[in-house]
């Protein structure tokens, strides 16, 4: 799965990478653990624009009672999206990209849960495959994410039976083109990303705990540190 990240890019710095066209109303700030129900920058493609807003990370359907349903939607199998009810209509019409700069995993050992980041060789930042949807509220539109996975690489593996579905600029271009609906192409980008161009190290165990958000978070520290 994926279940927390990070993203330090400016607003400017992913206008240039994303090539994007607008950017809504969005206050953007480093966040060194990104966790399930915050809300979180993504790109969709509007109107035949690459448009940067923001988002609820759990996806609540259109169909939805309540929001509460986003808590187990934080995730899409890749595997399953072209065919579970929820997604199939999704990876047709509303597909996004969640930028990150790096996510973390948990690797069991003698000494409990040691949480891993992994990040790209270049220190570049990226983007998550993800879907998104609009769920007609109490207190108005919501629009909310989940965060496609695939089986792991070489790289994450031994951590952990998942990883997010991290997407290359081509396969980018195709996920966010409005005029490509072809489920099963588009199911095809979704697989792990180069293990050669990533690198990952160990980080403090205070990243567990959703109320730690400090820079402190993506330091490295020896194994077996708290």
């Amino acid at each position: 799965m994926c279940g927390r990240y990070t993203i330090q890019t400016t607003i400017e710095e992913l206008m240039t990478m994303f090539d994007l066209d607008r950017v809504g109303d969005i206050h953007l700030t480093p966040n060194y653990n990104v966790a399930p129900t915050h809300s979180v920058p993504a790109i969709i493609n509007e109107g035949g624009e690459r448009l940067l807003a923001q988002f609820h990370w759990g996806l609540i359907p259109f169909w939805a009672k309540n929001k509460k349903i986003g808590f187990k939607m934080i995730n899409a199998r890749a595997e399953t999206v072209a065919s579970k009810p929820a997604y199939k209509g999704l990876i047709k019409r509303r597909r996004a990209v969640i930028p990150a700069d790096g996510f973390y995993e948990w690797m069991a050992t003698e000494d409990g849960k040691q949480p891993y980041r992994f990040v790209m060789k270049s220190g570049d930042s990226f983007g998550f495959a993800g879907l998104w949807d609009e769920w007609d509220g109490p207190d108005g539109p919501l629009r909310s994410c989940t965060i496609i996975t695939t089986k792991p690489n070489k790289l994450v593996e031994d951590v952990h039976d998942r990883m997010p579905v991290i997407l290359p600029s081509k396969a980018l271009n195709v996920w966010l083109d409005p005029e490509e609906d072809d489920a099963e192409k588009l199911q095809e980008l979704l697989v792990p990303y180069d293990a050669d161009k990533m690198r990952r190290y160990p980080v403090s165990k205070n990243v567990g705990s959703v109320k730690n958000t400090g820079a402190s978070l993506i330091e490295e520290v020896p194994l077996n540190s708290k």
